[in-house]
Parts: structure tokens; C-alpha cells; sequence
């Protein structure tokens, strides 16, 4: 079933009654990061969940919580409320053991008399005797008979089926999506990682152009990896927004842990990478750690520097950071180097056109024919060296794979074949087959004379 075509439904309560092990639970995967301590999520995260014939779009929510106005609580309490805009319908979630609280009772007049979508009470946390008088008190709530689940051990999951079936529109009454354009490439699966507070959230809402993830002043608001589906001039689009990753030495929290692990994971689904850095920062030694990891995971980079519209001598800092990573980056020339402000928005399409055309090149196999007279020619232009006399004979070049491209070189005694030789054939793709800024794999593959012995 198409996305535009299943109901949403959205996870709510106050935090740490086990919403993000719900979620989990729902779409079959740990998704979202999980932790004894409250308030672990603070975005909204979408996923696709099955529950047993039912199909339909799951949205996990920071904690429901008083604040102070302007406040990051405040700010994650606004989040949650804005999830339920578009919403079939939601899960409130209670935890049993614990019974009702004042905030449970607040929020839950506040479902039943501003939501305008149907409302399932969810007891959560209902293993043994404990949880009874706390399952109980949910009937205070006036939404209706709770379901008793352990999201944990996933216990309860017919009687939420039996609950969501009724009140879940059919999907055949939900808007066809537009199939009007091309999408056989699929969406661009686009990342934006950095070190905490380069903008990579301001970044993704000002492309949005909705404050759809929180943001703020202070570092490490974000956590978890967050995707989002997006349409770019009639392309689809998957925008990822990660956690900020900091030097290893630094990270000692365990949600901090999860939260740059989830950040690398997200990095292995991506296509393209855009690297944010801070205008006001410049490039630091973290960034081409960030860079070098992007590479080694055989991803598109792209580099783009932030709130470039507060930068001061910008001819001097673009041409600094640009020396920086040709030195830094010496195993891959010719990264893309942008300017953008997250704030204004400006340069932001260029980013989008350089990101799909980055995807383009990372994806391109080149014809078989026209690979061999380019390693002809290379072969001719420098030829491989003769340890001891005897010559390396290099035969001929054929691609592997794409993404990222991968091409195996076969020829006889290649393994004697000298690491500086392997980079002017990697430089030479690059440079001659418009493959330029991309992380390139050369294998070499010995075969065996068959007249030698």
C-alpha cells in the first residue's frame, strides 16, 4: 500500500510510559531509540506498521508535558500537538503501574475535547497484579475502555487490533497518490549529519518550509534519525535529519551513544550525504572524521557550509575550508563545496540540484566498450611498473556494481601492483569518466596462467 494511501495514526502521553517501545513494537524494528529515562524522544518519527491484517502509517511523539512557553519542553509539547493534524487516529498512552497522573487527566480532556479524531487509551506496562488499580483509573478519562498491552513483551496486541479496526478509515476512502511523474529512480534518500548545532534541523524545516523538527539554541536536540518524506519540484524525496555527531572522546552519555549510532545507521541508508559545517566554526578536525566515515561507507558527499549569510571574509573562508579538505580528503578530490543559510533558505536549491545530480553520477555504470578504451589509454599513458624485471600485465576492466562504483581490474600478478599505481587508476576514473568527488573501489583479481607450471 502507497504511503499516501494508509491511515496515520499517532502515539501520545506523557513521557516515559513507553510510546517509542509501542512504536518499535508496531513497526517490527527498533526504530526509535529507547531509555529508562524520560523525555529520550523529541521529534516526531514515522514508520510503517502491520498489525495483523491492519497496514497504516505510525507516528511516534516526544512526551506530552507542562512547560514554560518557549521552553524545549514547550517546544516537543508543540511538536506532539502538530502530529495529530492529519491523523486517523491515536494511541494515548497511560502507564499502569504508575496510574494516572495529573498530567494524564489534563491532556486527555484536552484529546477529548480539541483532537477531533478517534482516541484508544492504551494501559501500557499491565504485567501482574501491579498494573490493575492503574488500568482502572483509566476509565476516569471518558475515552472509552482502555487496552491492557505490555508494548515490552508485546502482550495485548488483538485486543489493540479489535480496537483500531472500527475507527481506521478504509483505504480505498484516503486520496490517491499522484503517480503523474516518473519515480522509477525511486526518492533521493538524503541525509544531513555534522557536528551538534551546524543547523542540520533548521536546515531540513527551512526545505520543508514547516517547523516540522524541533530546533533551538541549545546542542543536541536532536537524537534520533529522523525521515521524512519530501517532494522537490515533482521529486520525491527522503530527508533524514541525524544527531549531532561529536569527537568519540567527548560522547560519554549512553543516550549520546545511541543517538550518534543511530546517525552512522542512518548513513548506511542514505544515498547522499550533505556534511553541514558552521560559517562562524570553520572546518575542524571532527568534520573530516564525519567526511572520511561518509567516504568509507562508500556514500555521495556533498559539503555545504552554514549560516554563511554570518560569515565574516567569506572569499578567504570558502577558499580555506576548499584547501582543507583537498588535503584532508586526499583519497577522494573534488567533493562538492557549498555555500547555503539554513535561515534565509538561500542556496538551498542549489543544494537539491547538486544532490540529484551527485545521486546521477553515483549510480552511472559505465559501458564496458567505453571502459576499456579509457584503461587502454591510461595503460598507454603510464604503464604499471616491472618489480624485478618482470612485468605486471593488466588485461582488461569491466564494473562490478554502482553505488558506489566498483570496478575490477584483471590481469596477472596484480598483487605485486604498487598502491601509488592503484590511485592513478582511481584519479584517472575520476578525472576522465566524470566521477569526480565520489568514493571509487578498484579490486584487483589475479588470474592464473595457463601456461605457467
Amino acid at each position: 500500500m502507497a504511503e499516501a494511501t494508509r491511515p496515520r495514526v499517532v502515539i501520545l502521553g506523557r513521557p516515559n510510559v513507553g510510546k517509542s517501545t509501542l512504536f518499535n513494537r508496531l513497526v517490527g524494528k527498533r526504530l526509535a531509540l529507547v531509555d529508562d529515562q524520560p523525555g529520550v524522544t523529541r521529534d516526531r518519527r514515522e514508520g510503517r506498521a502491520r498489525l495483523f491484517d491492519l497496514d497504516f502509517t505510525v507516528i511516534d511523539t516526544a512526551g506530552l508535558e507542562e512547560a514554560e512557553a518557549g521552553s524545549l519542553s514547550d517546544r516537543m509539547r508543540a511538536q506532539s500537538r502538530a502530529a495529530v493534524d492529519g491523523a486517523s487516529a491515536a494511541l494515548f498512552v497511560i502507564d499502569a503501574r504508575a496510574g494516572l497522573t495529573e498530567a494524564d487527566r489534563y491532556f486527555g480532556r484536552w484529546l477529548r475535547q480539541e483532537a477531533g479524531i478517534p482516541i484508544v487509551v492504551v494501559a501500557n506496562k499491565c504485567e501482574g497484579r501491579a498494573s490493575e488499580p492503574g488500568m482502572m483509573e483509566a476509565f476516569e478519562l471518558g475515552l472509552g475502555d482502555p487496552v491492557p498491552m505490555s508494548a515490552e513483551h508485546g502482550e495485548g496486541m488483538a485486543d489493540l487490533f479489535d480496537a483500531l479496526a472500527p475507527i481506521l478509515p478504509d483505504p480505498a476512502d484516503l486520496p490517491a497518490p499522484d503517480t503523474s511523474e516518473d519515480e522509477s529512480e525511486g526518492p533521493l534518500k538524503l541525509a544531513v549529519v555534522g557536528r551538534p548545532n551546524a543547523g542540520k534541523s533548521t536546515l531540513i524545516n527551512k526545505l520543508l518550509g514547516e517547523n516540522r523538527l524541533l530546533t533551538g539554541p541549545e546542542a543536541g536536540i536532536t537524537r534520533d534519525a529522523i525521515t521524512i518524506p519530501w517532494d522537490w519540484n515533482g521529486r520525491p524525496v527522503e530527508l533524514i535529519d541525524t544527531a549531532g555527531m561529536r569527537r568519540k572522546a567527548k560522547v560519554v552519555e549512553k543516550l549520546e551513544k545511541l543517538a550518534v549510532a543511530d546517525a552512522r545507521h542512518a548513513v548506511d541508508f542514505a544515498e547522499v550525504i550533505v556534511l553541514l559545517l558552521d560559517a562562524t566554526l570553520g572546518l575542524e578536525a571532527q568534520d573530516l572524521r564525519i567526511a572520511d566515515m561518509v567516504l568509507q561507507e562508500g556514500r555521495a558527499l556533498i559539503v555545504a557550509i552554514n549560516k554563511w549569510d554570518s560569515a565574516e571574509d567569506q572569499s578567504r573562508l570558502f577558499n580555506g575550508i576548499k584547501k582543507a579538505l583537498d588535503e584532508g580528503l586526499a583519497q577522494v578530490k573534488g567533493v562538492p563545496l557549498l555555500t547555503v543559510s539554513a535561515l534565509t533558505g538561500k542556496g538551498l536549491d542549489t543544494l537539491m540540484e547538486v544532490a540529484f545530480e551527485t545521486r546521477e553520477r553515483w549510480s552511472r555504470r559505465v559501458p564496458t566498450a567505453a571502459l576499456n578504451r579509457w584503461f587502454e589509454a591510461a595503460l598507454e599513458r603510464n604503464p604499471p611498473p616491472a618489480p624485478g624485471g618482470r612485468r605486471i600485465k593488466m588485461r582488461y576492466i569491466t564494473q562490478a556494481r554502482s553505488r558506489p562504483p566498483t570496478f575490477i581490474v584483471f590481469g596477472t600478478r596484480l598483487d605485486e601492483l604498487p598502491e601509488s599505481y592503484n590511485r592513478y587508476l582511481v584519479n584517472s576514473l575520476r578525472d576522465d569518466l566524470d566521477l569526480k568527488g565520489l568514493p571509487i573501489r578498484i579490486n584487483m583479481r589475479s588470474t592464473k596462467n595457463p601456461f605457467g607450471g
